[in-house]
């Protein structure tokens, strides 16, 4: 085979190999995207629809089907994706396979070739009388460096047959599986296509029903709004009567201050929160938000605007909320008409546990992440548990999306 021909061939199969490892990469990405998304399933269902009973709100039983709807659509497109990479991967090991084939039949006739004229000339007195034969002892030396070379690349060529043989194999073995994963996969998207339609058809009924009753409904969710805003106003003053009172305590700014007057320790403290944004655990230990941070409009009722200043994570019955970062316990609060709450401050941030049926910490007492702070409550009516969480910096509202691992 000539020499350049060699050199494309193993610029091919590499180029090939470091696609193929790239795209297995991907795969084990979309893989493990695949498996969250099954097991927010199966937290939605146990979490959402467990207590799903004669009691529970139309309303309740919309929105917990609404979360399971986007889940699996996204379960869907992801399943879809990796069915089209491994279409792309079979087909380009379909391609290598092909070029495999004639690489190694060239390769064999090469072969062949060399030991037919290996053996037409391979008596010992041959190989002498060649040498004999030569003109003079540099011809004869380069002779003998001819014969060994040959049989060097003699060897080469009958070891990268028994090499392209086995790569070939490989790759036989990897098509048969790609395309038994291929072929489950299909079925998978198959079944999730034929239970996202059963639960769309589900949710419109139960929008039909929720049609008729929508002005009900929206002066429900008008009156939790409000109530959610008396709470979320009690906690910034009693956030800024904390700060003042830890500043007073300091000898620091009056009553009017609103950022804490750091000590170098709590400034540690802080910095520590800060750099670990985004890597804090959950408030529990299973749970979904039920009800984002912001400003947005009712997903069910257009004309309702809702707007929180922290998130809603429903976990399950008898869950204990527990702390995120290290801290204080700087208050314990009981509104009227509302359920406890522990305040944990890091620093200059505050991390705010809201719902709570009961509390296992006291003020000024010092924490540290998981430990528990207190049971959530049950709604007696839902059948719902629901934790509401928030996160401070001083007074200033943060998203806790934002500080949470992948919340």
């Amino acid at each position: 085979m000539k020499q350049r021909q060699i050199i494309w061939t193993m610029v091919f199969l590499l180029t090939g190999t470091f696609s193929l490892g790239a795209q297995t990469t991907k795969q084990k990405a979309l893989e493990q995207q695949r498996q969250q998304l099954l097991e927010e399933i199966s937290v939605i269902n146990e979490l959402l629809f467990a207590t799903k009973d004669e009691k529970s709100s139309l309303l309740v039983t919309v929105q917990s089907l609404d979360q399971k709807i986007s889940v699996r659509q996204n379960l869907m497109r992801i399943t879809n994706e990796q069915a089209n990479l491994l279409t792309r991967e079979i087909n380009g090991n379909l391609n290598s396979v092909e070029q495999l084939k004639k690489e190694l039949s060239a390769l064999k006739e090469d072969y062949a070739a060399m030991i037919l004229k290996s053996y037409k000339s391979k008596s010992q007195q041959s190989r002498l009388m060649f040498l004999l034969s030569a003109e003079n002892f540099l011809q004869a030396y380069k002779r003998l460096q001819y014969m060994q070379q040959y049989s060097r690349f003699r060897r080469k060529q009958g070891l990268d047959i028994e090499q392209r043989t086995l790569a070939l194999n490989r790759l036989n073995q990897l098509l048969i599986e790609q395309k038994k994963d291929k072929e489950q996969l299909v079925i998978q998207s198959r079944q999730e296509k034929a239970q996202l339609a059963k639960e769309k058809a589900e949710q419109e009924v139960l929008l039909l029903a929720l049609k008729k009753e929508e002005q009900t409904y929206g002066n429900q969710i008008r009156t939790k709004q409000k109530e959610a805003r008396k709470i979320e106003l009690a906690i910034d003053a009693l956030i800024k009567a904390a700060i003042a009172e830890a500043n007073k305590a300091k000898g620091g700014a009056g009553a009017k201050a609103t950022v804490f007057d750091l000590t170098p320790e709590a400034e540690a403290l802080a910095a520590d929160f800060k750099n670990n944004q985004g890597k804090l655990i959950w408030p529990v230990a299973k749970g979904r938000v039920m009800t984002p941070f912001g400003k947005r409009q009712h997903p069910q009722f257009p004309n309702v605007t809702q707007d929180h200043n922290g998130v809603e994570i429903i976990t399950e019955s008898n869950a204990e909320a527990r702390a995120v970062f290290s801290g204080e316990v700087l208050q314990i609060q009981q509104l009227k008409g509302a359920n406890k709450a522990v305040y944990v401050r890091h620093g200059n941030y505050i991390t705010i546990y809201n719902n709570l049926a009961k509390v296992m910490v006291k003020k000024g007492q010092r924490v540290y992440a998981k430990q528990p702070l207190g049971t959530v409550f049950t709604h007696p009516t839902t059948g719902q548990t629901i934790l509401k969480f928030f996160v401070y910096q001083n007074t200033q509202k943060l998203n806790p999306a934002s500080w949470i691992y992948k919340m």
